[in-house]
């Protein structure tokens, strides 16, 4: 059977499709009356589970967590307008707003919050990692989280879309979420997974009404897409610009550019189970031979944007500025290859008893700078001897390759604030079991035991102190993950738009704050 498509969609589909020659020739008509703000990005809706892509839904204001957090990451009121914790750390109760209620019109209740907290319970949520006892209902209207052990991270992983609340009318008889009707200012008038998804003002919202009654987002792959649909007028908000976009947007001066850094950061993700790169020596070989400035200036545009360590400055406390920084060395990268028993072969390769030192690296166009960057380090260590095959696919392939132990270097943008607390995202990544998007073949019980230790509540700010500084310390100096670029948020922005600005935790569009200018 085939399905009717929503003309809007149609039309966006097919520009898509047909490219950004198609995009440039549609031009910059007049948005029609009443017309919903448009945003696009490459993010694709990949269901309605919300571990999988709940960040869509929590982006675009229609569902809500128990937990909000301002920019630094302190906690702040959610669904939940209060909460409190026992004095040994244990149990957590939390205060819902008594006036919310769902997009249905079903009051929102203790129990309810419930069914979906036991849901986030379970892998590959983060809630997961939490020491959860028990998660019961007081009355109507509290919500009481009992735990094994303390953990002072708990309203942080409470804020993570993935523990986002859904009524019940959203559950199957089965158990699987089959619609969202969430509690937030907007509530889904349409959604075509994994493409689109249109929202209206919920009349119900027990908080401030929006000034801007329709929202829609859109996936487009193509950067280039993204780009001309905002010089075209046919996006307000265009997310995942390339460099090369931004620069002729720049230029031409029909949309405004916004800008923020991001707690995320360009990695290298190292197979150490491997031989070659079980050696710290090689891993210090590739990260020397690498020219971060180079790319920062020449690929991304910003000089800034190069990593001297693993957090950048918009992370604060877990940025050690007593690192000595990440340098660009060739001539002691080639050393340390020599002394790894890695010579260098007539065809100009590395070679030890005749295996030479070929790798493979996987990445992905999501993150449209991803691909220039890998070609960038392909060459970078090419120089250096070691050849490395970049094999592009989809963002799924490198978590793949963890886990079936096919991955040998894998090429991702980490948002490390995942959780507004990082602690939680470092436990995935460098826990004893390394992570999708961590460690692989290499583990430090120091370190899992100073990241559980920041979990569960340092004794004092002089002691969480010194456990990011041994922390990083750590991270820095075996480089199971090697740092290349930090990352900037640059959205092209419509000129019938206000009030936009942009969240540093990627948490929200923040729609709620926009208007349309008079």
């Amino acid at each position: 059977m085939t399905l009717p498509i929503h003309p809007t969609r149609r039309r966006a589909l097919q520009l898509c499709l047909a490219g950004p020659a198609a995009m440039a020739s549609a031009g910059s008509p007049a948005q029609p009356a009443g017309a919903p703000l448009q945003i696009v990005g490459p993010w694709e809706i990949g269901g309605l589970a919300p571990a999988s892509s709940g960040y869509i839904f929590t982006r675009m204001q229609i569902t809500e967590t128990l937990m909000e957090a301002r920019e630094d990451g302190a906690p702040l009121p959610g669904l939940a307008e209060r909460w409190r914790v026992s004095a040994d750390g244990l149990a957590w109760r939390f205060w819902l707003r008594p006036a919310a209620r769902f997009h249905d019109g079903t009051p929102v209740t203790a129990a309810a919050v419930v069914r979906c907290l036991q849901a986030a319970r379970m892998a590959p949520a983060l809630l997961s990692v939490a020491p959860v006892k028990s998660v019961e209902a007081e009355g109507t209207g509290i919500v009481v989280i009992r735990l094994v052990s303390s953990h002072g991270s708990l309203p942080a992983l409470l804020a993570h879309s993935s523990t986002m609340v859904l009524a019940p009318a959203s559950y199957g008889p089965d158990g699987a979420v089959r619609a969202i009707v969430g509690t937030g200012p907007y509530r889904v008038a349409s959604l075509a997974p994994p493409q689109q998804v249109e929202a209206v003002a919920f009349e119900g919202y027990d908080g401030a009404k929006p000034a801007i009654e329709r929202v829609r987002y859109l996936t487009a792959g193509r950067p280039e897409t993204r780009a001309l649909m905002a010089e075209g007028g046919q996006a307000d908000l265009a997310y995942g610009l390339d460099p090369a976009s931004l620069v002729r947007l720049r230029k031409r001066g029909k949309v405004g550019i916004d800008t923020v850094m991001l707690p995320r950061t360009v990695i290298l993700k190292v197979n150490a189970g491997l031989p070659a790169l079980k050696d710290l020596r090689v891993r210090q070989a590739l990260s020397l031979s690498i020219d971060r400035a180079g790319i920062a200036k020449a690929l991304l545009r910003d000089p800034e944007l190069a990593a001297t360590q693993l957090f950048p400055p918009t992370l604060g406390t877990w940025h050690n500025l007593a690192l000595a920084p990440l340098a660009h060395d060739p001539a002691t990268a080639a050393r340390l290859l020599s002394e790894a028993g890695w010579q260098r072969g007539a065809d100009g390769l590395r070679d030890a008893a005749g295996r030479p030192l070929r790798l493979s690296l996987r990445t992905f166009p999501d993150r449209p700078e991803l691909p220039l960057i890998a070609t960038a380090l392909q060459e970078q260590w090419r120089q250096a001897g070691i050849a490395v095959q970049v094999n592009i696919g989809n963002s799924g392939d490198i978590p793949l390759g963890h886990r079936d132990g096919s991955l040998q270097l894998g090429l991702a943008a980490r948002n490390y604030a995942t959780v507004p607390d990082p602690t939680g995202t470092l436990m995935q990544d460098f826990g004893a079991a390394g992570g999708d998007w961590g460690a692989m073949g290499w583990t430090s019980d120091a370190l899992v035991e100073a990241l559980a230790e920041l979990t569960h509540g340092a004794s004092s700010p002089e002691r969480a102190a010194g456990l990011w500084a041994q922390v990083t310390a750590e991270l820095q100096s075996n480089l199971p993950v090697v740092p290349i670029a930090w990352y900037r948020q640059q959205v092209a922005v419509g000129p019938r738009l206000a009030g936009v600005s942009l969240d540093p935790l990627e948490r929200s569009y923040r729609l709620t704050a926009m208007r349309w200018r008079a």
